[in-house]
C-alpha cells in the first residue's frame, strides 16, 4: 500500500456532510471525564464526525484494550502497531466513567488484539461486568472484533450478558481484501451468526462510498439478515488522512433513505442509514423504539378488552 494516495482522487465534500463544531458545557464536562479517567474513545481515535454532537449529549463510545490496533485496515484512523498489555484498572475506570456521565446506554468497543492468546476476550468480560455492577439501569452495547470467529472466545464476551453485541462487516465482500487487513467477510459473518445463535441481539454496520454498487450493498444486507443480524447501520466512508483509501463517491441522503427502506423490508428491526451515521450513533434508539412498540401493543390490547 502506498504511503499517500493520489491527491487528484480527492472529492469535494457536499453540504450535507458539514458538521457543527461548537462545544457546549456538556461537551467540556464529557471531555474532562474522559481525560481524568485516562480513557480512550473511538470518537477521537477514529476521527468520528459526530464527536461534538455525542459529547454534548453526554455520551462517548469508550475504547478498551488501548489505542493501538494489531491490524492496519485501510479505512481506519486508529493507530496500528505493537500494543501495550491490558490495564488491570481499566474495567473499574470504565465503570466509574459510565456512572459519572449518567449514561442510560453505554457503548464499548476495542482495538483488535491479535497479540493476545484470547484476543482480549477475558478483558472484555471484566469490563462489561464492572460496568453492570455499578450501573444497574444502564444498557450495555459492545462492538467487538471478529476473534477469528472462534466461538469459545466470543462466548467469553457473551457470558457478561451485554444487551447488544455488534461486529461490523464494514464493506461489501468484493472490496473487503482491499479495505480491511486481516479481517475477512465470511469470518465476520460467522462471528455475527454465532452472536445471533447465542440469543444475543446482533448488530452490524457498513460503510459506503468505497466503490461498491447498490446491488452489492443489498447483497450484504441479505447476508447479514441470513446470519441473524437484527440491527444495521449504514454510513458514508470519510477519508481520515491522505494515507487512507480515497472516497470513490459521496452517497446522497436520498440514496441512504433507499438503503434504509430496503433494510427494513428485509426484516431488520432497527436501521440507521445516513451520511454521518456510525456504528454507535444514537445507539440507544433501538431500546427507545422497542419501548414505544411495546407500549403501543399494550395499549392496543387494552383497547380490545
Amino acid at each position: 500500500m502506498p504511503n499517500v494516495y493520489d491527491k487528484v482522487t480527492i472529492l469535494r465534500k457536499p453540504d450535507w456532510l458539514k458538521i457543527n463544531l461548537r462545544h457546549s458545557e456538556k461537551y467540556v464536562a464529557t471531555a474532562q471525564i474522559v481525560e481524568r479517567n485516562g480513557l480512550h474513545t473511538i470518537c477521537s481515535s477514529g476521527k468520528c464526525p459526530n464527536q461534538a454532537e455525542c459529547w454534548e449529549r453526554g455520551t462517548a463510545t469508550m475504547m478498551i484494550l488501548g489505542d493501538i490496533c494489531t491490524r492496519a485496515c485501510r479505512f481506519c484512523a486508529t493507530a496500528s502497531g505493537k500494543p501495550l498489555p491490558p490495564e488491570e484498572s481499566e474495567p473499574q475506570r470504565i465503570a466509574d466513567s459510565v456512572k459519572l456521565m449518567g449514561l442510560r446506554h453505554a457503548v464499548l468497543t476495542s482495538v483488535t488484539r491479535d497479540d493476545l492468546a484470547d484476543g482480549g476476550a477475558e478483558h472484555w468480560r471484566r469490563v462489561v461486568e464492572a460496568v453492570k455492577a455499578i450501573n444497574h439501569t444502564t444498557t450495555v452495547e459492545v462492538l467487538i472484533p471478529d476473534f477469528d470467529a472462534k466461538p469459545e472466545l466470543i462466548d467469553i464476551v457473551l457470558a457478561s450478558k451485554p444487551d447488544i453485541v455488534g461486529h461490523n462487516i464494514e464493506t461489501v465482500e468484493r472490496l473487503t481484501p482491499s479495505v480491511r487487513s486481516r479481517a475477512k467477510y465470511r469470518t465476520s459473518l460467522a462471528t455475527i451468526r454465532h452472536i445471533a445463535e447465542s440469543g444475543a441481539v446482533a448488530k452490524s454496520g457498513l460503510m459506503v462510498g468505497l466503490g461498491e454498487s447498490d446491488e452489492e450493498v443489498l447483497t450484504t444486507l441479505d447476508d447479514l439478515r441470513e446470519a441473524g443480524c437484527r440491527i444495521v447501520t449504514i454510513g458514508q466512508y470519510l477519508r481520515p488522512t491522505l494515507k487512507h483509501l480515497p472516497v470513490e463517491r459521496y452517497v446522497t441522503p436520498a440514496k441512504f433513505a433507499e438503503y434504509a427502506r430496503a433494510a427494513r423490508e428485509k426484516g431488520f428491526e432497527f436501521v440507521a442509514s445516513g451520511p454521518l451515521v456510525r456504528s454507535s450513533y444514537l445507539a440507544e434508539q433501538f431500546f427507545t423504539q422497542q419501548k414505544a412498540e411495546q407500549k403501543a401493543e399494550s395499549e392496543g390490547a387494552n383497547d380490545n378488552k
